[in-house]
């Protein structure tokens, strides 16, 4: 198919872009390239310019003929949402709504949409299964939901064929190591504990250590971001008008942040210093997901179970891309 990977130059989006091209897919990505990086999609057609713009996006459509549309254009940092809920709402949700009817006027009825697991909320009940009350506790997981709702309105009224998928936490490179995550600024903690190896940051800080957990540090489910891809591949093959498919990515397998730290240490061979430090508001002890719907629907499983493999990927980008794709 003709597809068009919005936001296709970010982390997710240019690993999704590259399974796309292997499959035989003819791809175009729009990015503003405020967050993604063209040397992330080289070879492949690039349109820099706004999600909110409708009539780039008409024209895209009818210029490139296209047919499908992977949505990874998002803002997704929580502390900024919660400090600049309008950027959010804007991006999230009305350039969004500008995107899906964008898609109506041309005729384009697939969609495969990057969520969140940040719906969700603080759950009571681990692992997080696709039945768990949603309930986002911050402006980056609203935004998403309202999206999720808008999907299934869609698929009901206008027969959009959707895919809603639940994201972990994205992890990893491509294992080749010439495309990776690079964010400005970093977030995540597996490129902050590597950053930290690589000796770019004085230490890495845990934020609280007296969780209920069994090492007292947080836990969380790391998602190979190239099993994040092929799980997309997957949801898009599956698409038909009035489908509305709504999933959970993860591995049902969760990791602390000690974990981590010590999975960077083995794979790196440097000491990685560390400091305790108080913990962060909102931050839930432990997100791990049940994925089985996803299994069961898309025949998807992840390749990617152990951390210090996922780790591993990771720091090869790492040491090849020291100062990401500007290396």
């Amino acid at each position: 198919m003709n597809i068009l990977v919005i936001g296709g130059a970010g982390y997710v989006g240019s690993h999704t872009v590259r399974k796309l091209v292997q499959a035989g897919h003819r791809v175009c990505v729009v990015d503003n390239l405020s967050k993604g990086h063209r040397a992330s999609v080289a070879g492949v057609p690039l349109v820099v310019g706004e999600l909110s713009d409708r009539k780039l996006l008409t024209r895209v459509f009818a210029e490139e003929k296209i047919e499908a549309v992977m949505h990874f254009a998002a803002f997704a940092l929580v502390g900024e949402s919660v400090a600049q809920p309008a950027l959010y709402y804007q991006n999230n949700v009305s350039a969004t709504l500008e995107l899906l009817e964008a898609m109506r006027e041309a005729g384009v009825w697939r969609i495969v949409f990057s969520s969140t697991t940040a719906t969700y909320g603080q759950p009571d009940k681990i692992p997080i299964a696709e039945s768990t009350p949603q309930l986002p506790i911050n402006p980056y997981g609203f935004t998403k939901l309202v999206i999720e709702h808008a999907l299934t309105d869609y698929a009901y009224a206008y027969g959009f064929g959707c895919a809603a998928l639940r994201y972990f936490n994205a992890a990893g490179a491509s294992p080749d190591g010439d495309i990776g995550e690079d964010h400005d600024p970093e977030s995540h903690l597996i490129p902050l504990v590597l950053q930290t190896a690589l000796g770019q940051r004085e230490k890495i800080g845990i934020f609280g250590d007296d969780y209920p957990t069994p090492d007292g540090t947080c836990i969380r489910d790391y998602i190979h971001v190239d099993d994040l891809a092929d799980a997309h591949l997957q949801a898009l093959d599956l698409l038909q008008p009035s489908i509305n498919l709504q999933l959970n990515l993860g591995t049902g397998r969760g990791h602390s942040v000690q974990a981590v730290i010590d999975a960077c240490r083995a794979v790196t061979g440097h000491p990685i210093p560390t400091s305790l430090e108080a913990r962060r508001s909102g931050d839930p002890a432990e997100l791990v997901a049940d994925s089985s719907l996803a299994q069961r629907v898309l025949g998807w499983k992840p390749s990617y179970v152990d951390i210090e493999e996922i780790v591993s990927t990771a720091w090869n980008w790492h040491q090849k891309h020291p100062r990401g794709y500007a290396s």
